[in-house]
């Protein structure tokens, strides 16, 4: 063999001995997928969101029942309220006093309508007893305006016991002048001092509503 196919082949040989040596490239390694940390992190995440939705009903029901127990206590309060009013009405109008005029024991248009305000609350107090006061202007010897005083009383009660009141519910009496009102002379004193006075004596702490 010549030198130059001895140098060919000694050439060739080194080359395929760089080839052989040169390094191949790495391939990167594909992440294995880790199934069971995200099925856990779902897990959390779910049961997370049905905490927050147990605690969001949980609180919204605890609203609804403070805002239900509100509206009750404030019918309750109304309803109280509108209660005590009616009373306080009912009793203002049992405690009107009725006038008479001069000397007269007569009752007026006024004095029976008066009369007829004080009705609904004896008729749905059935045990209630009442008393009828009469009383005089100063005029007058005191014999006189006591039994003056007398008759106007009774007439009030008579005209009770004719709408249906018991006879035996209303008591009568006559003071004559001697617990006026006002005091002085003059009409309009003396007209205020001709009344009747209205008390009730038996059930007036249980009252009911008419």
């Amino acid at each position: 063999m010549s030198n130059r196919s001895l140098l060919v082949v000694a050439v060739a040989a080194v080359a395929l001995s760089a080839a052989a040596c040169q390094k191949q490239p790495e391939v990167a390694p594909v992440p294995a997928v880790n199934t069971d940390s995200i099925n856990a992190a779902n897990e959390r995440a779910r049961l997370e969101a049905e905490r927050i939705a147990r605690e969001r009903a949980e609180a919204d029901r605890i609203a609804r029942e403070r805002a239900e127990a509100d509206r009750i206590a404030r019918d309750k309060a109304e309803a109280e309220a509108r209660a005590r009013a009616a009373m306080a009405a009912a009793r203002a109008a049992f405690a009107t006093a009725i006038y008479f005029d001069l000397d007269k024991s007569e009752l007026t248009s006024e004095a029976r309508a008066a009369l007829d305000a004080k009705l609904p609350l004896l008729r749905a107090n059935p045990n209630v007893r009442i008393r009828v006061a009469g009383h005089a202007d100063d005029r007058g010897s005191d014999e006189y305006n006591v039994a003056l005083s007398q008759r106007r009383a009774a007439a009030a009660k008579r005209y009770l016991v004719d709408q249906g009141i018991p006879a035996d519910r209303i008591d009568v009496a006559g003071f004559g002048e001697e617990r006026p009102a006002m005091q002085g002379s003059g009409e309009d004193v003396w007209s205020k001092n001709r009344r009747d006075e209205f008390e009730i004596i038996v059930g007036g702490e249980t009252l009911r509503l008419p």
